[in-house]
């Protein structure tokens, strides 16, 4: 069954919003996890406007189920990796002036700046993913990185879903075919939702792990976070 990790940068968003710390950023990852959630993931961008590196430091010693930091590898980012050593670090390509990850990364264009960093990761202990497109010399230039596992970036995906669900998913069936061969773990993320999830699910049954956060934040709003917890789980269970 595919995993399921609730990003929970919304919620330190909206407590920033007013300041104070209402959500309370530690308790609400306390509570998915005990409502069903297997990971947490969380972004500590260095102009904070939503997780903070305190967060990230706090989390550490409450998250139970898997911890994932997701981030652009720079100083700041690889101390705190070094210093918290989750389960799994995730490397994203956008700058620190972006609003969210937008694209992946080049696999081979950026080979001499990635390998360095993931294997010094690993030496840490600890797994990396690196965030990717669909595309299979990207697929075939992570091979060559020697990282543990893809995320492939799902916007392009759920953008074209409700148009052509068969056209939209092409590529990642292709791409997740080529890294399920080559022996490297495949997550994804991105404006995944309980529209989308499933047909994403259905037809790449080896995706380890989701990360959502956005929509799943979102619908909790209106369902309650322990119910859309429950029915993203359920999507995930085919």
């Amino acid at each position: 069954m595919t995993r399921l990790s609730v990003n929970i940068n919304k919620v330190a968003t909206l407590r920033n919003a007013r300041g104070g710390n209402r959500p309370n950023v530690v308790e609400i990852a306390k509570d998915a996890e005990r409502f069903g959630a297997q990971g947490i993931t969380i972004h500590p961008r260095p102009d904070e406007r939503h997780i903070t590196k305190k967060d990230a430091y706090e989390l550490k010693d409450v998250v139970s189920t898997e911890f994932n930091i997701e981030g652009y590898p720079d100083e700041r980012f690889m101390t705190i990796i070094k210093d918290l050593r989750p389960d799994q670090a995730t490397l994203v390509p956008d700058p620190p002036n972006v609003l969210t990850s937008n694209a992946g990364w080049d696999t081979l264009g950026r080979a001499d700046e990635l390998k360095p960093i993931i294997d010094k990761i690993k030496n840490l202990g600890v797994r990396v993913s690196i965030f990717v497109e669909p595309e299979i010399a990207i697929i075939k230039g992570a091979k060559a990185l020697n990282t543990d596992r893809i995320e492939l970036y799902t916007e392009m995906y759920a953008s074209a879903y409700s148009k052509d669900k068969e056209k939209a998913i092409a590529n990642y069936v292709e791409a997740a075919t080529k890294a399920h061969e080559l022996g490297i773990g495949i997550n994804a993320g991105h404006d995944l939702d309980l529209d989308n999830l499933k047909y994403l699910i259905k037809s790449i049954p080896y995706i380890d792990e989701v990360s959502i956060g956005h929509a799943l934040i979102c619908d909790s709003l209106y369902l309650g976070l322990e119910n859309t917890i429950q029915l993203y789980l359920r999507e995930l269970n085919l």
